[in-house]
């Protein structure tokens, strides 16, 4: 298995690519990258947009981590990136007939 990150309910898992995918749509940031918002908090689990970039590719959501790119969140503890792609992967519990992301 590679390398993965785990910060609450977002999970970073690294894909083998060394581009962004053809197809894929790269997404507009304003100054940081929010993976995901807590529900009662506010707080967010971001990456400083100077050190990454965030993708839409295929239904999921890709961030390319360039040297520098850490991921925070203000109840968690900083995680350094190691540089290249991941996919972000965001928890979800079941619910009866459905899932649903879990949010903090």
């Amino acid at each position: 298995m590679g390398i993965q990150y785990r910060q609450g309910d977002v999970l970073l898992v690294k894909v083998d690519m060394a581009m962004a995918p053809e197809g894929s749509v790269q997404q507009d940031a304003d100054g940081r990258i929010v993976l995901a918002y807590g529900e009662v908090t506010g707080h967010a689990h971001a990456i400083d947009a100077n050190f990454a970039s965030l993708y839409q590719w295929k239904g999921d959501r890709l961030i390319e981590a360039k040297p520098g790119a850490r991921l925070v969140h203000e109840e968690h503890s900083t995680i350094e990136l190691e540089p290249g792609f991941y996919k972000v992967v965001q928890q979800r519990e079941y619910e009866p007939g459905s899932f649903r992301t879990v949010i903090d």
